[in-house]
């Protein structure tokens, strides 16, 4: 018997869209499970939080990148970072979440002991000081990259008289009012940046070494908006949800079997709005569309700030920084008085939290994926990691739902360690998991989990799948092994037995 209970049931950490979907679950679906939600930062939000560069705004619709139990009520689907600050603030208060959040604690390190069926998480508070918390059960909602450390492709600034920004780390007083932008990327942090900065910089170049598929399409929604007025809100918000789901799901596979198809479609929209006669060249990419994401330009902002003269599009490489701005492989200079570096991501995985099991670290590279959730022989862990090729909370809300079913079950069983079991003799074929070209997936890929050719060892990238087998296939399954500490398998006859 353990001395003490653990001083949660569940631990979570991140308040960002993941963790606060997680502890709407509970709430839902766990009501008799304590939990607390730990974040670093000092208020909730997480990636909408964190950036505060111009235009910041979702690059997904709001009723999938919203979760499935709260409708999403903004008559702006493609939604600005202050509207998904209002929507989270309003779950967290009316679900009465945030007395369960602790603010200014960053998760360290956590250790997994066995012997009394727990984990021992130590955080940093902003004093510097340590907190040692203990949970049964630890749900990763740190989201997928590196707060701290952006990716650095290694430029040097030195001869650069002017001033240098990175998207993740925004000054609250950069003035750029009649200067001249460059904007070094072309994803959507490069797009989203470069129209929301023309209204009033003298100009912005966005310089790219690739060109990015794009897309445009209205912010809002007229058919939810429609639906709202004639339907009870949650109805008119699942209509649209399913709607929205069911046409990136057709894109996506669209554009895998039929690439030309898709790029004549993209074509055709850019063309519809800058012209027959303009020049598509920044806008062909050299890779088929959906072989990285494809880049949302919502109102086609991006293209009227081009047609306005008031920004522009370059493709090409950087031989140096000089004093006035940035001089290409091909001589030409950019002018700049501030240069953008929205040159992407570093993957990290688990928050960068060292994670341990009995003492010894776990190297989450040498793990299989588990249902895309939990991770092979890695007892009570889940973690979040959203889709490529869609919304981030559909994975996000399937992965809470499925392990709340995860903590039912062990309360039915008397259970207190649940484990996806692979043995060492396994033979499971490996799969490239990611699919994709991007650069900060392609860098990040020597750190990521394994993933196998065949389910429930793999992360998918097929939402209706998963969510088909997270909610409906039993949660015992014969991989999932429920324990007892210092005992073995709970079988369901044992929990009969015991209830009789």
């Amino acid at each position: 018997m353990l001395a003490a209970p653990a001083d949660f049931d569940v631990l979570i950490v991140g308040a960002g869209i993941s963790g606060i979907g997680m502890a709407a679950h509970m709430e839902m679906l766990c009501p008799g499970r304590s939990y607390a939600v730990v974040e670093r930062r000092d208020d909730l939000g997480g990636t909408w939080d964190l950036f505060r560069y111009p235009g910041i705004r979702s690059d997904s619709d709001m009723h999938t990148l919203g979760f499935v139990f709260e409708p999403w009520k903004h008559e702006k689907s493609i939604a600005d970072a202050p509207a998904i600050l209002d929507y989270l603030n309003r779950i967290v208060d009316e679900r009465g979440i945030r007395r369960h959040v602790r603010f200014g604690h960053k998760v360290v390190s956590a250790d997994w002991r066995g012997d009394e069926a727990r984990w021992h998480v130590t955080m940093e508070r902003a004093d510097g000081s340590q907190r040692l918390m203990t949970a049964n059960f630890l749900y990763l909602g740190s989201g997928y990259y590196d707060y701290d450390a952006p990716y650095d492709p290694g430029f040097d600034f030195g001869a650069f008289a002017g001033q240098v920004v990175h998207p993740q780390f925004w000054p609250d007083d950069l003035d750029y009012a009649g200067r001249k932008v460059v904007v070094i990327g072309s994803g959507a942090t490069a797009v989203t940046i470069v129209p929301s900065m023309a209204d009033r910089a003298a100009h912005v170049t966005m310089l790219q070494r690739t060109p990015t598929w794009m897309f445009s399409r209205p912010a809002k929604d007229w058919l939810a908006n429609f639906l709202r007025r004639i339907l009870p809100e949650q109805i008119a918000y699942r209509i649209t949800r399913w709607k929205n789901i069911k046409l990136q799901d057709f894109g996506f596979k669209l554009a895998r079997n039929k690439p030309q198809k898709v790029k004549d479609g993209l074509h055709k929209r850019i063309r519809r709005i800058m012209g027959k006669d303009f020049d598509l060249a920044p806008f062909t990419p050299p890779y088929n569309p959906w072989e990285q994401r494809l880049c949302l330009v919502p109102d086609a902002d991006l293209f009227d700030a081009i047609k306005a003269g008031r920004a522009s599009v370059v493709t090409g490489r950087i031989r140096r920084f000089v004093k006035n701005g940035i001089e290409l492989e091909t001589g030409e200079v950019l002018e700049a008085d501030i240069v953008v570096t929205a040159t992407g991501l570093s993957l990290a995985i688990a928050g960068k939290i060292a994670i341990s099991q009995d003492g010894v670290p776990v190297q989450f590279s040498e793990r299989f994926y588990y249902k895309g959730c939990m991770f092979s022989n890695l007892p009570n862990l889940a973690v979040v990691f959203g889709y490529l090729n869609a919304s981030w909370t559909l994975r996000a809300d399937i992965n809470s739902e499925f392990v709340c079913r995860v903590l039912n079950e062990m309360e039915k069983r008397g259970a207190d360690t649940a484990v996806p079991v692979l043995p060492q003799d396994h033979g499971l074929e490996e799969d490239d998991l990611f699919d994709f070209s991007s650069g900060y997936i392609q860098r990040g890929k020597h750190i990521m989990p394994k993933s196998a050719t065949d389910y429930p060892w793999r992360l998918n990238q097929e939402y209706l799948h998963d969510r088909k087998v997270l909610r409906q296939a039993p949660v015992d399954d014969g991989i999932l092994a429920f324990r007892k500490a210092g005992g073995g398998v709970v079988q369901r006859d044992e929990q009969l037995e015991a209830a009789e």
